[in-house]
């Protein structure tokens, strides 16, 4: 199945905390605070993979995480960093901000990209030994990774674009300019996912993307609608295949005009590419057919080439091909979309967004920036506690709590810890 859009959820690793340890060695007396840092947790890297054509890989899974850092240890030791974790996507892949829709970045080369780093580990109790506090019993623990939603979206990279009507000879045209090997059939809607061939002219070659039909009313959902669009939006040139047989009683002219309103209506910058119109199945022509000249005449006053083939005949598609790779020397190389993603501020939560649940006098509090807070405390160690004692306090949470009715001897509770409310 070809998949060419995804929603997931990218997680980088935590850092480990920080360790509270003392040196220990005979004959030492007193070796003091040897606690070493948490390890950084582990980023999210993703990188471009030329085996890979879609992306069903994330159609069942919708979250990846890195590694956490590993605590610290004692004598001073670090612990180990998180792995990263790489994420493997088809070449062309645009990653984009799930909330905003701004472009994060365009893979349209090797070159691995972290989308999300992993946070920094904690620092141990080595740190904090003041000539006033030699016995620190308290460290820090590791930041949160970034964690973002992302969308991907796969354009394929492509100098040429096919487009036309269903069963206008697009697939036709590909399987006989290159290897590629699509389907083909004589009914409508015969190609349904978008085709890749590698054309060769003399010296140079270039790559050109079979499209499934676009048909009239496609901007409002009919036939395959704008599914596959997205994948010409890099193509340098378009190539506009036009039935002039007249085998379904179409009007060329009229076809090229409504190909092209619903290119505009999807991108008015991609109505604007340069073209050229082939004029297709002239082997299949009724003798005193004028359908060719009325659209050449209406094609030339647009200013484009158009050039009569037969593309099961093989008539006419050397000339064709010749002319297009011509035209690609002189236009610019496949577009590659810019960064347009500014990354906001981490956020680690204040005392404002602490939740609070009232149960008769049990008061339950949950919130980014307590559960930071708990982190970096050691309930075991007097002078730690005090310094939560005096973050709630300076925080405001407390007068925040007594005004809503928070009364001594009342239990308060904060994840896994509880204690009785002295004033």
């Amino acid at each position: 199945m070809f998949v060419d859009t995804a929603k997931i959820r990218i997680i980088a690793g935590t850092g480990g905390s920080g360790a509270v340890a003392f040196h220990r060695e005979k004959y030492v007396a007193a070796g003091g605070p040897d606690g070493g840092d948490g390890g950084r947790g582990g980023n999210v890297v993703f990188k471009a993979d030329s085996n890979m054509s879609t992306l069903m890989d994330f159609r069942y899974k919708k979250k990846y995480q890195a590694q956490d850092g590993a605590p610290g240890g004692s004598k001073k030791c670090s612990g180990k960093n998180g792995e990263d974790l790489t994420v493997r996507v088809p070449v062309g892949t645009v990653i984009r901000d799930a909330k905003s829709g701004a472009v994060i970045k365009d893979l349209s080369d090797s070159e691995p990209f972290i989308l999300a780093h992993g946070g920094r580990g904690g620092w141990g109790n080595q740190h904090f030994a003041t000539p006033t506090r030699q016995c620190p019993r308290f460290a820090k623990a590791g930041l949160p990774g970034e964690d973002i939603e992302i969308t991907l979206e796969l354009k394929l990279l492509a100098d040429v674009g096919l487009v036309g009507f269903p069963n206008v000879g697009k697939s036709t045209l590909l399987s006989v300019v290159s290897a590629a090997r699509p389907k083909i059939a004589d009914y409508h809607f015969t190609t349904l996912t978008p085709n890749l061939g590698f054309v060769v002219v003399g010296d140079t070659s270039f790559v050109m993307a079979d499209i499934p039909g676009i048909i009239e009313g496609a901007s409002d959902g009919a036939g395959l609608g704008y599914d596959f669009l997205r994948h010409i939006d890099r193509c340098r040139l378009l190539v506009h295949v036009v039935d002039v047989s007249g085998s379904e009683a179409r009007d060329p002219v009229s076809d090229f005009e409504l190909i092209n309103e619903e290119l505009r209506a999807y991108s008015p910058e991609l109505a604007t590419r340069p073209q050229v119109v082939a004029a297709n199945k002239i082997d299949a022509l009724e003798p005193g057919s004028d359908t060719v000249a009325k659209l050449r005449e209406h094609v030339g006053a647009k200013g484009f080439d158009i050039f009569e083939i037969s593309a099961a005949a093989h008539i006419g598609v050397k000339e064709l091909i010749d002319n297009v790779a011509v035209k690609l020397a002189g236009l610019p190389p496949v577009v590659v979309y810019e960064s347009e993603y500014i990354p906001p501020a981490p956020d680690l939560g204040s005392s404002d967004d602490v939740s609070i649940i009232r149960q008769d006098r049990t008061w339950i509090l949950e919130g980014k920036w307590l559960a930071r807070i708990i982190g970096n405390v050691n309930f075991d160690d007097y002078e730690s506690r005090m310094y939560f004692d005096r973050m709630l306090r300076k925080s405001g949470l407390m007068r925040r709590l007594e005004t809503m009715g928070l009364e001594e001897g009342d239990t308060v509770s904060i994840y896994n810890l509880e204690f009785d409310y002295v004033k």
